[in-house]
């Protein structure tokens, strides 16, 4: 069985350790593509990365247009966590739109919508200013579809001139300048992710196997208590119909006066009674 402390050799030449999960804040540019490599030709977030960053990956996309908070990590499992709208992690946007405000929309957008067969969970708007040509939203959403701020505008008439995610569950963009990169610290990492500070895996670990000691209160070689006997090994109530020595409630010659043998009060013995007996004690032939 290998385990997290089993050292696996292939060659000769053992295995390099996993590293612990590490998360990035990136501040995404404009015009730049959320992929490792563009069939088109165009600028991905990974051309623009320091030289001695590691191997990453995103923790979900910004499209085309999109800027703002990117968190990418070099941990497969910790980016499908992030993305995962069950995770209940806001992503907030600051939205420039086009066009005029429908207030009682927007409010209604907390309750989700529908636009061309998909269905958009609730979002949350807060109209941070209001003009007659461009205004500034707050938008927050937990799902992220593709497009989905962008075609819910849309469908309320707004053109959206802008779009900057500014927060990604407790992870903030801050003063991260465009195209920058700054590390989340390993003990913020943790406190986020409920993990234990002296965790250096990220990863759940399995319970320990039982070992088979017996548990405290039983001494050993006891076993299980048999019959007749407590817990403690002493004599106990014999159970009935056992061979235990002791009195029995059927034994006839215990009875007790004006019982008996089956327990039961009686008086005199008839006649009938003692001829049946003397019957039963004659041998036959």
């Amino acid at each position: 069985t290998v385990t997290d402390e089993s050292e696996i050799v292939v060659d000769g030449k053992p295995l390099p350790k996993i590293e612990p999960p590490r998360l990035w804040r990136y501040y995404k540019d404009r015009g730049t593509v959320t992929t490792a490599r563009d069939p088109e030709g165009r600028k991905t977030v990974f051309d623009t990365l320091p030289p001695d960053m590691p191997r990453v990956i995103s923790v979900g996309r910004l499209d085309l247009d999109s800027e703002g908070l990117l968190l990418l990590t070099n941990d497969g499992a910790l980016a499908r966590y992030l993305e995962l709208p069950s995770t209940g992690w806001t992503r907030r946007y600051r939205v420039r739109v086009f066009g005029p405000l429908n207030e009682k929309a927007l409010e209604g957008l907390k309750r989700g919508v529908t636009i061309d067969g998909v269905a958009y969970g609730a979002i949350e708007v807060t109209i941070d200013k209001a003009s007659r040509t461009n205004s500034w939203l707050t938008v927050g959403i937990k799902e992220g579809k593709n497009r989905e701020i962008r075609r819910v505008m849309e469908h309320l008439g707004l053109t959206v001139s802008r779009l900057l995610r500014i927060s990604y569950g407790p992870f903030q963009l801050g003063d991260i300048p465009s195209g920058g990169t700054e590390e989340v610290k390993t003990r913020v990492l943790k406190s986020q992710l409920g993990l234990d500070p002296g965790d250096e895996t990220g990863r759940a670990k399995a319970k320990p196997k039982r070992t088979g000691t017996k548990p405290p209160g039983r001494k050993a070689g006891l076993g299980k208590p048999g019959p007749g006997k407590s817990a403690s090994g002493k004599p106990g109530p014999a159970k009935p119909g056992s061979n235990h020595s002791g009195p029995s409630k059927s034994d006839p010659s215990k009875s007790g006066p004006g019982k008996s043998g089956a327990g039961k009060s009686g008086g005199t013995r008839s006649k009938d009674q003692d001829r049946a007996d003397h019957r039963r004690k004659t041998p036959r032939n």
